[in-house]
């Protein structure tokens, strides 16, 4: 399975912002729909952003208005604005059907956000 890798992660203050990113190799993420979900301590990991072949896109409630997700050849960034606490998690992405990903999990990118 095709694992892809993200980067960008960091500690921030609450309100602040953080860009992530994430590539595979080949054509994987010009050619298929691309994800990023996050896993919190305890919490199961879910979805929060993904991104179609023909650029549309679509966000968990949680980050409506503060996330956005977009592609730029070979990597899909997430921008991360207004971080709160709670958006403390590891996060990751990966393609295919955002329900079932076709990928292997990689390592994901910690994202710590203080109060």
């Amino acid at each position: 399975q095709v694992q892809l890798v993200e980067s960008g992660g960091g500690l921030v203050q609450a309100g602040g912002s953080l860009r992530l990113s994430c590539v595979a190799s080949g054509s994987i993420i010009s050619s298929n729909t691309v994800h990023w979900h996050r896993q919190a301590p305890g919490k199961q990991r879910g979805m929060v952003a993904f991104i179609n072949i023909g650029g549309s896109t679509a966000y968990a409630d949680a980050v409506k208005g503060r996330f956005t997700i977009s592609r730029v050849r070979d990597v899909v960034y997430l921008q991360m604005n207004n971080l709160k606490p709670e958006d403390t998690a590891v996060y990751y992405c990966n393609y295919g059907n955002p329900t079932s990903p076709w990928g292997s999990w990689g390592q994901g990118t910690q994202v710590t956000v203080s109060s």
